[in-house]
């Protein structure tokens, strides 16, 4: 009898269809019922139209609102439109995601219990869902911050680079238009645009590059000589060199932007003039601006990255270097294929990271002259980088448009440079890939 039981059940297995219980799927909570698994199933169709009362109307005018930006001058405002369109492709993104694994959850049941899989009971199933789902509950504040913290700002922001949001053109006054790629075009099309754009651009690379290297490299000079066994009062100087990261960046800008002032700053009041007889137009010359731009980023960025370097000079095991003296290596062929490639092993990620931040380092720009001087024929200071230039954009000629143009342009060529440096970095790879 029990055997007959036993046959039975199994030919009831056999008979259980995986694509028909994701084909009932597309109605949340069907799949699962089909799959005996009746409490689930309820829960799930529940959900499924608790979400279509609560959010119908919330996405139907989020949808139109995002297509049309508005209608009517002065009633519709196309921002707050374009901002509910967007929270609703974020909530049909979720409900997108819990509907495909609600399909797939109906699919590897079924194929569970075609296998001979017995359903749980009550109990477990409670058990089994709180272990699974606890990671995810924990997670959940962060992801929800995550989301309309950092990615909701920045699709507000693209969506707004395909518009033509302007000064002459502001809601809820006027209703905002779908533009298409017009205002990329007008940074190489439209002459003052063009000029503006590759001119700050090429500056942004050049400052970012040369800053940047400079920093690393004295850096990296200053903590090889502090390793070195002969030098004293080793704690004394590092506690010096380190000083300058410890006093806040602005203030330290500050402080150097009463220094260069042409008039009566220090540096011209005290050294050049008595060597040279004249002083050197540092904020009135953008050449001599850029100057003093790079200096004082080497000095406010080298001390992180000298004691980045100290620390993993300390970690490097001196049996190396008793091997290259035996070998009879010279100093330099012990920098070059000992020291060195260890020091870009362990701080490659945080070096790319220096070159990152440098290409958007605003406050240095703005607090030390503004981004000035002004040229001739730009809409921006001579001494502007691309972020500066978004920020003279947004708040003091209201260009919206343009300077969300320009900001997608800086994030993707900043993830993109990362992305290529992560990727070539050894620290980023599988151990087998090494």
């Amino acid at each position: 009898m029990e055997e007959t039981e036993v046959k039975n059940k199994i030919k009831q297995s056999n008979k259980h269809d995986p694509k028909l219980a994701m084909l009932l799927s597309i109605i949340p909570g069907l799949g699962q019922v089909y799959n005996r698994r009746f409490i689930k199933g309820a829960i799930l169709f529940i959900f499924f139209l608790s979400f279509l009362t609560v959010f119908y109307n919330f996405l139907n005018i989020g949808f139109w609102g995002l297509f049309t930006l508005g209608e009517i001058p002065g009633l519709d405002d196309s921002r707050v439109l374009l901002a509910q369109g967007i929270i609703s492709l974020i909530i049909v993104a979720f409900a997108l995601t819990f509907y495909i694994s609600n399909m797939i959850d109906a699919y590897k049941d079924a194929r569970k219990i075609q296998a001979g899989w017995k359903i749980p009971s009550i109990k477990t199933n409670f058990r089994n869902a709180w272990d699974k789902g606890f990671p995810y509950l924990l997670v959940g504040p962060g992801l929800f911050l995550l989301i309309f913290i950092v990615i909701f700002p920045l699709l507000f922001m693209s969506f707004l680079a395909f518009t033509d949001y302007n000064l002459y053109n502001s809601p809820p006054k006027n209703v905002l238009n779908w533009v298409g790629f017009s205002n990329f075009y007008d940074l190489i099309d439209v002459p003052l645009w063009r000029n503006t754009f590759f001119s700050v651009l090429s500056w942004t690379l050049i400052w970012t590059l040369i800053s940047t290297t400079l920093q690393i490299a004295l850096a990296l000079f200053l903590a090889i000589l502090v390793n070195d066994k002969r030098l004293k009062f080793k704690r004394l100087i590092r506690t010096v060199l380190i000083l300058p990261w410890a006093v806040p960046g602005f203030v330290t800008i500050l402080i150097f932007s009463a220094l260069f002032n042409d008039g009566f700053g220090g540096i011209n009041q005290d050294i050049i003039i008595p060597l040279f007889g004249t002083g050197i137009p540092w904020l009135t010359d953008p050449f001599w601006t850029k100057v003093a731009l790079i200096a004082m980023q080497v000095w406010l960025g080298f001390p992180f990255i000298f004691a980045l370097f100290t620390g993993i000079l300390q970690s490097i095991s001196m049996e190396w270097y008793e091997a290259a003296d035996i070998d009879g290596a010279s100093r330099w062929q012990k920098f070059k294929n000992i020291t060195f490639p260890h020091l870009m092993f362990a701080s490659a990620p945080l070096l790319i990271m220096q070159y990152a931040g440098n290409f958007n380092n605003f406050n240095i720009i703005y607090l030390f002259n503004e981004g000035g001087p002004a040229l001739r024929g730009q809409n921006a200071g001579g001494s502007d980088i691309l972020i500066s230039w978004v920020y003279r954009l947004t708040f003091e000629t209201q260009n919206f448009n343009i300077a969300a143009a320009i900001s997608l342009i800086i994030g993707l060529m900043v993830a993109g440079f990362a992305f290529f440096q992560f990727r070539r970095t050894r620290s980023f790879k599988e151990e087998g890939e090494m």
